[in-house]
């Protein structure tokens, strides 16, 4: 991999290239062993079919892949190979895989064998649809007893499984094609994955409702096969023509706005380092300070009176994030936390509270853990800190609001995080999961209308996992799911997926935007052992100084002709108006600004912001 490229990701591990596979109309991306882009006549019609094994706190195991074969004729290919998943205490996992397509259909079949028997989270088909031209459109649904289901794909996103016992899914591609998914060997469900911010609706093997993990008994073969079928009553014979690649053209939208004020997060372990590089904090101008704290984390008066000299320093608000324990009474730990920021001299502009246990998910079918009631938790945070607003909701991610609603009338604004590596890691995934951002805040204004609202923080790497026991270490800087670190965040890839972010999330109304920390794995400045320049700004700086610049601005919608690789809005201030544009993709892109601006060239995943005439 080039410098540049390494300036681009923060990694020179470069991502395995994919491999076309082509049957007449029907083409097909392999990566890693799985499909990925499965198109018909040039239209997604799948997003992907990959065979995952997952561990017991739903890591995703990486398969060393063995005789892998391919073949490619005209309208038709074929490929096999197998796979071999290690887990823990010498048991290991084989899969044999064979992939073949024709015009009209495609088959992907496995045979998971384990001499030793295997602990499992999950094994077996995923199945994922888009949802650009999905969401909201009607679908026919085979369940694994033949009755067939008229229903649709969920428009506003389902908290829990829409679909379950399925055999079948059926859905209408364009006019005269239609694509029928069918699943052998197991009972599949469908979630909606918009709630962690995935671009996909997940058809997946093993209900939830079932015990996990489960071990795959030894010498006993697991057989599992997907098909898509798809059935095209048009005249048109003709393969597609290779798309070229074209010009993304720009144009005003209807939507207008307020720009959100920007914030970073503070945590404990970061407090000392934040107080070195507190000249930034005047640099950036952030309108707001998110400071963490977690007395089951060992957090106590040392963490508060270093956040009360931080905030000293920030002309702006500040909010301190509590997990709450809820080991005792509500009412006896906020009091006792209140007394400490009293000693400490810390008084926040608001507290967002939540009990600590709610940072984990509570699966389909899982009891919920003990918990006081949220507006036990609340009634107490208002008793313990009067005059200050109090906000609820989740300390961890949309999912956990969606299925833990809090209750509206008792806080002052909600707050959710998003993650992009829970369930993938790739970059295209992770630049995918943006496309569901407007889902997520849409769903989120139809519970709770229009109370304030704030997001974040919500950075590539993970800072806690909900679905497991821990998130994962990530020593060698691969590109790993639920990793608490990512090379990404060191590259220019962390710069245009932030600023993508802001924008997806524009139309919210929110009033605060968190996308980062000061410093840590987190931050916007590297520490001594990151792979930049010693103290050096990330480039995702930039673009954090750039919307807190713009906070309180008014901001115009631009629609964009391909809004998976380039998106923009146009922002007006006191200094004027100006056209910012980002480049999502790892490719250079024209784009013509029409009456916005003139033609210019974006180098892969830029940024720019151009002088518009008022």
């Amino acid at each position: 991999m080039t410098a540049d490229a390494f300036q681009l990701y923060g990694t020179r591990v470069e991502e395995r290239p994919t491999v076309r596979l082509t049957a007449g109309k029907l083409t097909a991306d392999l990566a890693d062993g799985n499909l990925r882009t499965i198109r018909y006549d040039g239209v997604e019609v799948l997003r992907a079919i990959s065979y995952l094994v997952r561990d017991r706190d739903w890591g995703t195991y990486s398969p060393e892949i063995a005789g892998l074969r391919i073949e490619q004729g005209k309208d038709r290919f074929e490929v096999s190979y197998r796979a071999r998943c290690e887990g823990p205490d010498e048991t290991a996992l084989v899969i044999g895989v064979r992939i073949s397509g024709d015009q009209d259909r495609l088959d992907f079949e496995a045979e998971a064998t384990s001499r030793t028997g295997f602990d499992t989270n999950r094994c077996g088909f995923c199945i994922l649809h888009p949802i650009v031209g999905v969401a909201g459109s009607p679908a026919a649904v085979e369940h694994v007893d033949g009755q067939i289901e008229a229903t649709r794909f969920p428009d506003l996103i389902e908290p829990w499984q829409p679909i379950k016992d399925m055999r079948a899914i059926t859905h209408q591609v364009m006019p005269d094609v239609s694509a029928e998914c069918r699943m052998e060997g197991d009972t599949f469900e469908m979630e909606d994955q918009r709630n962690w911010s995935d671009a996909s609706y997940k058809t997946y093997v093993r209900p939830l409702a079932l015990p996990w993990p489960y071990q795959i008994p030894a010498n006993q073969p697991v057989r599992q096969k997907t098909s898509l079928i798809i059935s095209d009553t048009s005249r048109s014979v003709t393969p597609p023509v290779a798309a070229q690649s074209g010009v993304t053209r720009l144009e005003f939208g209807a939507r207008t706005g307020t720009m959100p004020g920007i914030g970073v997060i503070v945590t404990p372990e970061e407090a000392d380092a934040t107080l070195t590089a507190r000249s930034l904090l005047t640099e950036i101008a952030l309108r707001e300070l998110l400071f963490h704290f977690d007395p089951d984390a060992g957090h106590g008066a040392d963490a508060l009176e270093n956040f009360a000299a931080i905030a000293a320093l920030h002309p702006g608000r500040s909010t301190l994030e509590i997990a709450l324990p809820c080991k005792s009474s509500p009412a006896g730990e906020a009091a006792e936390i209140a007394r400490q920021m009293q000693i400490a001299g810390f008084k926040p502009d608001a507290i967002l509270i939540s009990p600590s246990v709610d940072r984990q998910s509570t699966p389909p079918g899982s009891k919920w853990p003990d918990c006081p009631p949220l507006e036990e938790v609340y009634a107490a945070a208002r008793a313990a800190f009067p005059g200050i607003r109090i906000g609820g909701g989740m300390l961890s991610y949309f999912t956990e609001l969606n299925r833990k609603r809090v209750p509206a009338g008792e806080i002052d604004f909600v707050s959710h995080c998003t993650n992009p590596i829970v369930h993938a890691a790739d970059d295209l995934s992770v630049m995918q999961t943006l496309e569901a951002l407007p889902f997520i805040t849409r769903s989120v204004r139809a519970i709770y209308d229009d109370k304030p609202y704030r997001i974040g923080p919500s950075t590539i790497p993970m800072r806690q996992n909900p679905y497991g026991s821990r998130t994962m270490d990530n020593p060698f800087g691969g590109r790993i799911p639920m990793a608490n670190r990512d090379p990404r965040h060191n590259g220019r890839f962390a710069e245009a997926f932030a600023l993508g972010y802001a924008i997806r999330v524009l139309d919210a109304g929110l009033e605060c935007l968190t996308l980062s920390a000061l410093t840590g794995p987190f931050g916007l400045i590297a520490g001594p052992d990151e792979p930049v320049e010693r103290g050096g700004r990330r480039p995702l700086f930039n673009t954090v100084q750039t919307l807190s610049a713009l906070a309180g601005a008014s901001w115009q919608e631009c629609l964009s002709s391909s809004p998976s690789e380039v998106l923009s809005f146009v922002a007006r201030d006191a200094a004027g108006a100006k056209l910012y544009v980002v480049n999502l993709t790892g490719e250079e892109r024209r784009v013509d600004g029409g009456a916005l601006a003139e033609e210019l060239r974006l180098a892969p995943f830029a940024t720019a912001a151009l002088p518009l005439a008022d």
